[in-house]
């Protein structure tokens, strides 16, 4: 008998991704079957996914979700022996591009009820009420599932352990109020002490209150996220049960992102013969219509293009940067705010064939994009760990990256000035400024100039772990902590020596003071 998991959320890669999360959901559930545990990953059934999915059967019929019935249709991942339970609904199935944004970019105006159903259709699993068989943990990640923790609670389901991931803090999904008993919730959890959050209640806040343990993604947000600065409100909830509060640095698919075996990229490499890195910079250079020039610095921009990522610092410090070095030529791929993408598009128009842009994200140009490039620019007012400069890593591509969160603890900064510090695999710079990034680039186009040094970051970068062994065993320790009695022993058997990095010594779910908290969007 294996342990198992229930992997609870709202995308997972190849069936739609709009982020990082997508990654990691897939990653992590792959990582934990390799070390034998039974993950499922519960997720909604979009059209892609319907049709992404293989050997869908109906497993349940759920008739009373909030916006109306459902069924679960369990099956496995494309190409992969990862088992996914598809939520399918008629709200689900209406959703294409974009799972949470309609056409004209605004929130869908049931997301509440859609992202509700996903969890009370977790809560059915974890209940016994499917055909699919119990999981000894549920791990809901975000604020899509952020309510699980609290049905469970609600439903009087004890048997299940439960962990909220926040992979995200400035999501959290808030909502009137009055919709609380569509949503399944009783009255006494709409207070300030549960899920009431400035008169809304909050997805994420109620997976705060009620999961036996909450983790983040690196151990720099871990800390962060304590602080009114990067707390976005829930500093004050967080602080208190910060004894619960786990830090798993994130990981990436080593397999998938690899020079050396990536049939997406022009040529493959690998750290001890960087040949096939001129030829995939050729081709970037083609796929944005620059110039081929394989002596011209290649900066990437690949990422959301949000005032998050700094996309207004950017479009100002860009042409600076451009003016400054002239043979620099600059690659953008990504989506976001209109107005971001509108920028970059101008950018373009006013830079021709120094800067191509591509709106929209796909897996060939996104692989194309980290292997061809020479530097990426990752500027970002908070990080919860940052995928897409371990990804650049990985193809010996330079991040150039803003002093926050998980990047403090995966990119080892060059120095400000001399000899390269030892182990450096990147630049990091501080503040939000143009001319605090400006001056992060002056800095990274110093060290390209110096060939032998930029060398050897490259081996750096492509030399770290960024793998899924370390933090999928921590998972699996963590899972051990919380999981029935009868279970525990079946994720003992993969825990890892060291335990995951806890802030306090107990879980305890105590009644919450009132914290007077700030008013955030539920994007």
């Amino acid at each position: 008998m294996l342990a198992r998991v229930l992997l609870v959320a709202s995308e997972a890669i190849p069936l739609v991704k709009t982020g990082g999360l997508a990654d990691v959901i897939t990653a992590l559930a792959s990582a934990l079957r390799d070390q034998n545990v039974d993950a499922t990953v519960l997720m909604p059934a979009y059209p892609s996914a319907l049709e992404g999915a293989t050997g869908l059967r109906e497993v349940a019929t759920l008739e009373h979700l909030p916006g109306g019935p459902g069924r679960l249709l369990h099956g496995c991942m494309p190409d992969s022996d990862i088992r996914i339970v598809l939520l399918d609904t008629e709200s689900f199935r209406a959703r294409s591009a974009n799972p949470y944004l309609d056409q004209s970019g605004e929130e869908y105006a049931d997301n509440a009820l859609s992202f509700a159903a996903l969890a009370h259709a977790a809560v059915a699993i974890c209940a016994g009420r499917t055909k699919l068989p119990k999981p000894h943990v549920v791990h809901a990640n975000d604020w899509h599932a952020g309510l699980v923790p609290a049905l469970l609670r609600a439903n009087g389901v004890t048997d299940v352990g439960s962990v909220l991931t926040i992979h995200n803090l400035a999501f959290q999904g808030n909502y009137p109020m009055d919709l609380a008993a569509r949503i399944g919730l009783p009255d006494e959890m709409l207070t300030a002490d549960a899920v009431e959050f400035w008169g809304q209640i909050s997805f994420l806040k109620a997976g705060i209150r009620y999961a036996d343990r909450i983790s983040t993604v690196s151990n720099s947000y871990a800390q962060e996220i304590l602080t009114p600065r990067f707390g976005h409100g829930m500093d004050g909830v967080l602080n208190y049960r910060k004894e619960a509060l786990v830090a798993i640095p994130n990981a990436v698919d080593t397999a998938l992102w690899n020079p050396a075996g990536d049939a997406l990229i022009a040529r493959r490499f690998t750290q001890s013969d960087m040949k096939g890195k001129i030829a995939c910079k050729w081709d970037l250079q083609k796929q944005f219509d620059l110039p081929v020039d394989p002596f011209a610095p290649l900066l990437a921009l690949g990422s959301r293009i949000t005032h998050q990522k700094m996309a207004d610092v950017a479009l100002l410090a860009l042409p600076e940067i451009l003016a400054r070095h002239p043979r620099l030529q600059v690659a953008v791929l990504g989506r976001g705010d209109h107005g971001y993408e509108q920028g970059f598009k101008q950018l373009a128009e006013q830079f021709p064939e120094r800067v191509g842009v591509h709106i929209g994200y796909d897996e060939q140009r996104a692989h194309a994009l980290h292997a061809g490039a020479d530097m990426l620019l990752h500027g970002t007012r908070f990080e919860p760990y940052g995928l897409t400069p371990i990804y650049s890593m990985r193809y010996g591509t330079i991040p150039v990256a803003s002093r926050v969160g998980g990047l403090i603890d995966t990119i080892v900064d060059a120095g400000a000035s001399g000899a390269v510090q030892e182990g450096a695999n990147g630049i990091l710079f501080d503040g939000e400024l143009p001319s605090d990034m400006v001056e992060g680039m002056d800095r990274a186009f110093g060290l390209f100039a110096r060939s032998a040094e930029w060398q050897t970051m490259q081996r750096n970068a492509m030399a770290a772990d960024f793998s899924w062994s370390g933090p999928a065993q921590q998972y699996i320790s963590l899972y051990e902590q919380i999981a029935p009695e009868h279970a525990r022993k079946l994720f003992a058997r993969q825990a890892p020596a060291t335990q995951p990095r806890i802030t306090g010594s107990s879980g305890a779910t105590r009644a919450l003071p009132r914290i007077r908290v700030g008013r955030f969007s539920h994007a």
